[in-house]
């Protein structure tokens, strides 16, 4: 039982100290990587807006598009 609860306040003094690690000095890497994402997810939406947008207006086109990414 006593070894149960001192393994139990271990594992939470690491885990405390991990995340001390991530966002008290890899803070900024951390919003880099926010950051990236972010601007990864606006590229993502307005491309698909493009797709759509193509796929309305030349369906044709839109098929080309998917095979020369399909491969």
């Amino acid at each position: 039982m006593l070894r149960t609860l001192f393994s139990v306040g271990i594992i939470a003094l690491i885990g405390l100290v991990a995340l001390k690690l991530v966002f008290g000095l890899l803070g900024p890497l951390v919003a880099l990587l926010f950051a990236l994402l972010w601007l990864a997810l606006r590229i993502l939406l307005v491309g698909a807006v493009v797709y759509f947008v193509i796929r309305i207006v030349s369906p044709a086109t839109a098929e080309r598009i998917e095979r020369a990414v399909r491969g």
